[in-house]
């Protein structure tokens, strides 16, 4: 290996940085937590937008450190009449206790489960609410029902969260937990896993909780929890200052401005068999699917679209306060919120997000039950007779690149924080090039952990390693497992076309050891 050569020395950052202090947990230990909003390692982490050749804005220092910090534990919410005996009433004279304790963290150990509490509680600022009319909904069963909520076999609902605060009770929501935790069929977790894994056409999407809007308020985009408070009158200002691409040419967006709450509803069923979520700054029309965060510590760029530089746990900390509490929204001359919007004021202590990516890097995936055998064997020669290796390198699976969105030309000079394959595997370029996560790239994702993880590609529009490796998904008959435009009963997944060619056999064996990473 090469390690004169930037990429590389960059690239083994992540890993060199956690297996640096990973040996021995129970040994006392006090850790130097970097800042998570520092102006030197903000100036070139997010990757320029495709368009505009600029990076988005953030905002300074300064003004981050002055949200005050907000350090509250929370509490499950459970369907009515599930709720352990005595649970509503402890739940009135707990008071409120803190989140993270760092002077009782002693170990490495200790730091990992604080961060674990963090990853299951932390609640989004956004949606606090102390309006007690609603509280009163979600414990009423007959609305619960109404609104299709199902608990989880413990009872408790996903998304919402109870939060004894200083102003007393308080009823908030979506948590690390909610999105990247999978929960499957046989009741065991998998935590940092995606969270929609198995959900797909013969497997729709169940509410585990009331429908997101109804939480959120007037005062909010649909979906997405943004870190504001919005202005603008109605849903269709709300969805274009969260979705809109004003730089791009024929922006599919403009369309959103006069959007009814039901056209929204109709975008959201499609996003519910994708495997994906709404995200503030992403697309109705171009999904991004819940990435699988294990092994994260060994990747080198965040997001499909390689939107943030991943060089150490500071840039985990820094990704995780940006998409809860920090976004600005400011693309070079484009400032997309309207007057009368107002940032969250509240943010999670540096220890906090510290403790939460020490904790993500621990995450380790469950048992693979998927055997090594003969066909396994043989789908491994193909697999390197196929040339998969050149970009699915052992033994991490990936090359920790980017490539190309097709049309997309890199502006000069390139940015040196990027590794560029310089081609395209022809996949949906509409995220890369028509969305504000659009930077023209894709990176080169991992194929560890794929039997477990379900939805392939970046917009989750295959739902099965046979659907991916299926010659009729290219026509325009095509029905995907996954992902499906709103309104459209039929429609192609084109790109990466490696091993479409295979026999039946050959594939069913590349299946078979694809399935053992």
């Amino acid at each position: 290996m090469n390690f004169d050569r930037p990429f590389l020395r960059f690239a083994l950052i992540p890993l060199a940085y956690w297996t640096a202090f990973a040996a021995d947990d129970s040994k006392p230990w006090a850790p130097d937590v970097p800042k998570t909003w520092d102006e030197t390692q903000l100036a070139g982490w997010a990757t320029p937008v495709a368009g505009l050749n600029v990076r988005p804005g953030h905002i300074s220092p300064a003004e981050y450190y002055s949200v005050p910090v907000e350090n509250y534990r929370s509490y499950p919410v459970y369907m009515p009449g599930r709720e352990p005996e005595g649970y509503w009433e402890m739940l009135q004279h707990i008071g409120p206790r803190a989140l993270i304790e760092p002077a009782a963290l002693k170990t490495q150990a200790d730091w990992v489960r604080a961060g674990q509490r963090v990853f299951e509680e932390a609640t989004s600022p956004q949606l606090t609410t102390y309006d007690t009319s609603l509280m009163a909904q979600v414990r009423n069963r007959e609305f619960m029902e109404q609104q299709g909520a199902r608990p989880f076999a413990d009872g408790t609902l996903d998304f919402l969260r109870w939060m004894p605060t200083q102003r007393g009770l308080a009823l908030s929501g979506w948590s690390c937990s909610a999105c990247h935790v999978l929960h499957r069929t046989d009741g065991s977790h998998v935590p940092g896993a995606p969270g929609r894994a198995d959900i797909s056409r013969t497997r729709p999407y169940q509410f585990r909780s009331i429908q997101p809007r109804f939480l959120e308020g007037p005062n909010h985009v649909l979906g997405g929890a943004p870190p504001f408070f919005m202005g603008g009158d109605g849903p269709g200002a709300w969805l274009y200052q969260a979705y809109g691409v004003p730089w791009a040419r024929d922006d599919e967006n403009e369309r959103l401005k006069n959007a009814t709450a039901d056209e929204y509803e109709r975008y959201i069923a499609a996003y519910r068999r994708s495997g994906g979520i709404i995200r503030w700054n992403g697309s109705l029309m171009y999904p991004a699917k819940i990435p699988d965060l294990i092994g994260i510590q060994d990747r080198r760029y965040i997001d499909h679209t390689a939107t943030h530089l991943h060089r150490g746990i500071a840039d985990l900390m820094r990704y995780a306060a940006q998409v809860s509490f920090a976004e600005m929204t400011d693309f070079g001359p484009y400032h997309m919120l309207s007057a009368g919007s107002k940032r969250v004021q509240a943010r999670l202590p540096d220890e906090a997000l510290y403790a939460l990516a020490l904790y993500i890097y621990s995450l380790k995936p469950p048992p693979n039950p998927n055997p090594f055998d003969q066909n396994a064997r043989l789908g491994q020669k193909i697999f390197a007779r196929e040339g998969c290796i050149s970009c699915h390198t052992p033994p991490l699976y990936t090359s920790n690149r980017v490539t190309l969105a097709i049309g997309f030309t890199p502006p000069e000079p390139t940015p040196l924080e990027l590794d560029i394959l310089p081609v395209s595997v022809g996949t949906d370029p509409g995220l890369a090039l028509k969305t504000r996560k659009g930077t023209g790239y894709y990176k080169i994702p991992s194929l560890k952990g794929l039997w477990y993880r379900g939805h392939y590609l970046h917009d989750g529009s295959a739902a099965s390693l046979e659907e991916m490796f299926d010659p009729d998904r290219l026509k325009e008959t095509h029905v995907p497992g996954g992902w499906l435009p709103a309104d459209a009963q039929t429609h192609p997944i084109p790109g990466h076309r490696f091993g479409l060619n295979l026999k039946p056999e050959e594939r069913a064996q590349l299946i078979a050891f694809l399935r053992t990473l």
